[in-house]
């Protein structure tokens, strides 16, 4: 997990991870937003300029900002408000998130306006057995006051549900970030796939499901599978377009 440890090769991340959004059919047009933090000495974070969607997003066309929404080359274009808000807030308060991916897709979406939230339906969902947070939503967040309250709501979880609003994930890399994002949106898949039926749920035991999730997140089994993805998407994004790395 120390791989992305230069900015250039945080830039490089960053820009695949925007690029896989599009891929995967994350996109929100120019309103999704993903952030990395960078190895300085007070905190900053690089994140997409405004008003580019993922597949325009490129290393060199990232934006650094610090915490107090000063960008750090002065010359550089504007970031999504909103954007600067949600990361802002977890960069300054968890040193273990260096990646934070904040997603508005239609399954994440969905299973955000849901009251009894994310179901463990199936093994790919028991990864997040009581392991997902949820913030009750207050809006757009262009109010900094919220960032405390953000914060509270994540506590020390990897994964977040934004109710009525969409997915969030931390990691210590974009490589982790990206890795729980795809499966936490996808166990969002699986669960509106199932209710589609109209037929009764099956919940495995609390046993059977906690048991389940300390299986998947086993440190060696956890790292060795962040990394092998995150390989073979680069492989992906290099034989679609290398252009993410210029």
């Amino acid at each position: 997990m120390n791989r992305t440890t230069t900015e250039q090769s945080l830039r490089t991340d960053l820009a695949a991870a925007y690029r896989l959004l599009d891929v995967n059919g994350w996109s929100d047009q120019v309103f999704t937003h993903i952030s990395v933090r960078l190895p300085t000495d007070e905190p900053a974070f690089l994140i997409n300029q405004y008003g580019l969607r993922p597949e325009e997003v490129s290393a060199s066309n990232l934006v650094a900002i610090d915490v107090n929404g000063k960008k750090l080359d002065d010359r550089a274009p504007e970031v999504n408000p909103a954007g600067f808000t949600v990361h802002s807030a977890v960069h300054m308060n968890r040193h273990d998130a260096v990646c934070v991916m904040h997603t508005h897709t239609l399954a994440g979406m969905a299973v955000a306006a849901l009251e009894e939230g994310l179901l463990p339906l199936n093994q790919t969902n028991m990864m997040f057995y009581e392991r997902v947070a949820y913030y009750d939503y207050e809006g757009v967040p262009l109010d900094l006051e919220v960032r405390a309250r953000i914060v509270a709501a994540l506590g020390d979880k990897q994964c977040a549900i934004l109710r009525n609003h969409g997915l969030l994930t931390v990691g210590r890399s974009v490589a982790e970030a990206y890795f729980r994002m795809f499966y936490l949106n996808q166990a969002c898949e699986i669960q509106l796939e199932a209710m589609k039926t109209g037929r009764p749920l099956i919940l495995p035991s609390p046993e059977a499901c906690e048991f389940t999730a300390r299986q998947l997140e086993n440190e060696c089994y956890h790292l060795e599978s962040v990394d092998l993805v995150w390989q073979a998407e680069l492989r992906r994004l290099d034989r679609l377009d290398r252009s993410y790395r210029d």
